[in-house]
């Protein structure tokens, strides 16, 4: 099906959208933040269309908008380490936007915002060592703690994205067997309508075939006391015969 109009002004603002996130900003920059709340009312709009596109699309851009206005929160936090944290329970696409894209740009700005928080993290504990006097870390050590620390955050990524597949999975299994459920419910009612109107029908046959035998039993009563009528006339006459002519024998 082909997509409406809507639907690629959505796709083309969700483009710049991730492209201004993937830059470097001024913290006075305010458009990305008007465009991520634009996306939300197209998005709304597209939901409500009848011709909108298939659930999974929908819901590849409500993961993405809802990543970018994650993300705009989390940069008005005060510390890095909340930024950090907050970056963490992020959910960036998982479909590229474009063609041209081979990684979606979504999970781009994440794994640069991480890194971003990261640094930021360590650069006030080398200020404070650079104030006092004590020598940093040797090269080696650094490069350990933060390879440490990028496993514990793909640890963290890794988690988040096996509990979103596990979510989608019990969501479709739940679907199915709403589907299953529907389809059997709906046999189950056209049987019952079936039965309902086989039951209709017998009762319809039933009241014919009472009406004729109650006509028949009736036709036959009627013969049967008109013979019992004339056998009894009949006895009657013989009887006044047999009464007239016996003395007349004597």
């Amino acid at each position: 099906m082909a997509a409406s109009r809507l639907e690629l002004n959505l796709v083309r603002l969700l483009c710049r959208c991730e492209a201004m996130a993937a830059e470097k900003r001024d913290p006075d920059e305010w458009r990305l933040e008007k465009y991520v709340g634009a996306l939300e009312d197209m998005l709304q709009a597209l939901k409500a269309q009848t011709s909108k596109p298939v659930c999974e699309v929908i819901n590849e851009y409500s993961r993405k908008v809802d990543f970018l206005k994650g993300m705009l929160q989390a940069e008005k936090l005060t510390s890095s380490s909340e930024k950090a944290l907050a970056n963490q329970f992020l959910a960036p696409g998982r479909v590229p936007t474009t063609a041209r894209e081979r990684v979606p740009a979504t999970k781009t700005v994440h794994l640069q915002s991480r890194a971003r928080y990261t640094s930021e993290m360590r650069k006030p504990k080398l200020d404070v060592r650079k104030r006092t006097g004590v020598a940093g870390p040797r090269p080696g050590d650094e490069k350990q703690s933060a390879a440490e620390l990028d496993l514990v955050l793909q640890q963290h990524q890794n988690l988040q994205e096996k509990l979103a597949e596990e979510m989608l999975g019990l969501a479709r299994s739940l679907k199915t067997n709403t589907l299953a459920a529907q389809s059997v419910i709906k046999k189950d009612n056209q049987t019952l309508s079936h039965s309902l109107k086989m039951a209709d029908q017998n009762l319809e046959k039933l009241k014919t075939e009472s009406g004729t035998a109650g006509a028949t039993t009736q036709k036959s009563v009627n013969w049967l006391l008109w013979a019992m009528l004339i056998i009894v006339c009949f006895i009657f006459i013989s009887m006044i015969l047999f009464i007239r002519i016996m003395p007349k024998l004597k």
